[in-house]
């Protein structure tokens, strides 16, 4: 069976808090796409959406894509997403692959720019939180120009969309790049539907599924770009055993013995960071959880700077 695995660094929402790590994608994957009409695939048949053109995609090479849920729909803000995973109740979800592209309809209804980013990064929290905060797991794709469709082009003034459509996704990148996920530039791809006008869906405004399977590629090309690379590099994060569940007073940590690790953290589901000693080689860890507040928490260890090892608990 083959992985996927990404590269780039990790800079994680917590202050002071930068850890460097490889970015890996492994089977079964659970694969969780946010987004608006772009992902739900307005205008397109459902096989044609992007999210589902890589998951067949993925299944096509031998990759085992166990469940794809897409939370989208057409018109919705980055403050309606918000809403929407909140009532979806998704924080004990455990996916291994996370999607976010959102962004065009507060430009679309005017919505102060300023607006964006504090929404944008509230998103890109959820999706961590929802990934076991394993910036493994999560990637942005950016916004789409519909100013190069016909639709756009009826607009009063299609330069001024491209030009408030670039800041943000200026901002969308920076901030994907300041929490480490990786991020996938296919704006140029849909700047071409004036010249291909097998880019646009029939609507004059969607991209069609033609241009969604652009998208794929540049995603499958990162991916086939790195593989290699990756695949010698890289060590894949095994799980580790923790118990009692739930824990009211001590929790013990099974699998890190024979280890040197950089770094031992624990994260509750808000991404906030626990206090844990590191533990020594072939030391097995127990933490005091008595004063914690009851949830789910994760713990990840890190050596040479790579993610090699996680695991959950519970704490009553």
């Amino acid at each position: 069976m083959k992985f996927y695995i990404l590269l780039s660094t990790i800079a994680f929402i917590l202050p002071s808090m930068v850890v460097a790590q490889t970015l890996q994608l492994k089977p079964p994957v659970r694969f969780l796409a946010l987004g608006d009409s772009y992902t739900i695939g307005h205008s397109v048949p459902d096989n044609e959406r992007w999210p589902i053109q890589l998951r067949d995609s993925l299944e096509s090479r031998g990759i085992d894509v166990r469940e794809t849920k897409v939370i989208a729909k057409t018109g919705w803000r980055t403050d309606v997403l918000l809403d929407a995973i909140s009532n979806q109740k998704l924080d004990r979800e455990n996916y291994n692959l996370v999607s976010l592209l959102i962004g065009v309809n507060d430009q679309y209804q005017q919505r102060p720019i300023a607006h964006y980013e504090p929404l944008f990064r509230e998103l890109l929290d959820s999706c961590l939180r929802y990934a076991a905060f394993d910036t493994s797991s999560v990637f942005v794709v950016s916004i789409p120009d519909y100013a190069y469709t016909p639709f756009g082009q009826r607009r009063i003034d299609p330069n001024q969309i491209s030009l408030q459509l670039d800041e943000y996704n200026a901002i969308n990148k920076r901030v994907s790049e300041e929490y480490g996920v990786q991020y996938f530039d296919i704006t140029p791809i849909s700047r071409l539907g004036l010249e291909n006008t097998e880019l646009v869906a029939p609507d004059e405004l969607h991209p069609s599924g033609y241009q969604y399977t652009l998208w794929v590629r540049n995603i499958l090309d990162y991916l086939d770009t790195n593989e290699l690379t990756s695949t010698i590099n890289a060590k894949i994060a095994k799980e580790l055993k923790i118990y009692p569940i739930p824990a009211r007073q001590m929790i013990r940590v099974e699998g890190l013995e024979g280890e040197d690790y950089d770094q031992i953290r624990v994260l509750n589901v808000k991404g906030q960071l626990q206090d844990v000693a590191n533990p020594s080689k072939k030391e097995q860890l127990e933490v005091n959880v008595s004063g914690w507040s009851a949830g789910t928490y994760f713990l990840q260890a890190f050596k040479n700077n790579l993610l090699v090892a996680k695991g959950r608990f519970v704490v009553q």
